[in-house]
């Protein structure tokens, strides 16, 4: 019941609004600048033949691209996809390093940690910078100097730092 009247109104008038809309102003072009369109009035002034010009179809023209047809394919490549991926390399993994890991991390590509090894990491460098230094956390994950001196630099692991409060009268436990 309700699409037959929601149709009712849907189709009501339909011809009278079309053309309402079909006869509205169409949109105009944005104004001018001002400098620009005293420059313009000036300008075909002085050549009105300008305005015939523009306003102008050629036949010649419109002839010619009606002519044009384009037709387009994908050139073949010369080695296919399947060539390509099997003259990769294979990648090298390692095993996790540690025995804090989730039993699903079978192996790690050489050249990438994952969080709880750059944590790990991190950690051992900040309490003895002697003995981890940054060749030896290259050695010792498979990584880059260059990747391992950045990864010093700007990364640092959180401490958490617990103050003793200086007047136990004022935290009251309940």
């Amino acid at each position: 019941m309700g699409a037959r009247v929601t149709r009712a109104f849907r189709n009501f008038n339909v011809e009278q609004r079309a053309e309402r809309e079909i006869s509205k102003r169409k949109p105009s072009m944005a104004p001018k600048h001002r400098s620009t369109r005293g420059l313009l009035q000036e300008h075909l002034s002085q050549y009105p033949e300008i305005e015939e010009e523009v306003s102008r179809k050629d036949n010649k023209l419109l002839s010619l691209l009606r002519d044009v047809y384009v037709d387009s394919k994908d050139p073949v490549p010369s080695l296919r996809v399947k060539d390509v991926v099997q003259q990769q390399e294979p990648k090298e993994f390692r095993l996790p390093i540690g025995n804090h890991f989730n039993k699903n991390i079978m192996d790690i590509p050489k050249g990438k940690i994952t969080v709880v090894e750059a944590l790990t990491l991190l950690n051992n460098h900040k309490l003895s910078p002697e003995t981890w230094t940054a060749e030896k956390i290259a050695q010792e994950y498979h990584l880059e100097l260059k990747d391992v001196n950045s990864l010093l630099k700007y990364f640092v692991t959180f401490e958490v730092k617990v103050f003793p409060p200086e007047d136990r009268k004022a935290i009251q436990s309940k």
